[in-house]
């Protein structure tokens, strides 16, 4: 599972996703990659679960980038306690997703391929995706 080393702060404000992603929209590393369409947070338990639908559908050929991170804690009160008495614990960490930012990466294998394991993948997630391709790619 993904998660930072060490934060500066424990706990984290909720903080709002508005607008559209200004880095990291734009395919980088791979040739083809899984572009989100809204915005949302993602765990890094859902992000793990596309990284094993990704390789498995590949047959660990090629090679798969994972472009982001899970670095913000969410926090949650246990079940049935009365309200007050600060906030609860941090529970899991998630990724903070913008709609047009490129989250998982693909290259080294034929279209069809990559296409089949970034289908896969976007059932993975609980948001609408877009498979895109590199712009130099389609000449």
């Amino acid at each position: 599972m993904l998660m930072p080393k060490r934060v500066k702060f424990r706990k984290a404000h909720r903080g709002r996703r508005t607008g559209k992603a200004t880095r990291g929209h734009l395919v980088n590393f791979g040739d083809f990659g899984l572009k989100a369409m809204e915005p949302a947070w993602i765990t890094s338990r859902q992000i793990e679960a596309c990284r094993v639908a990704l390789s498995r559908q590949m047959k660990r050929d090629g090679k798969v980038w994972i472009r982001i991170f899970p670095d913000k804690p969410v926090s949650k009160k246990p079940l049935e306690t009365r309200m007050g008495k600060g906030k609860g614990a941090p529970e899991f960490w998630v990724a903070v997703v913008l709609p047009g930012r490129i989250m998982f990466e693909v290259g080294g294998v034929d279209k069809k391929t990559a296409h089949d394991a970034l289908t896969l993948a976007s059932h993975k997630l609980p948001i609408k995706t877009k498979i895109v391709q590199r712009p130099d790619l389609e000449s």
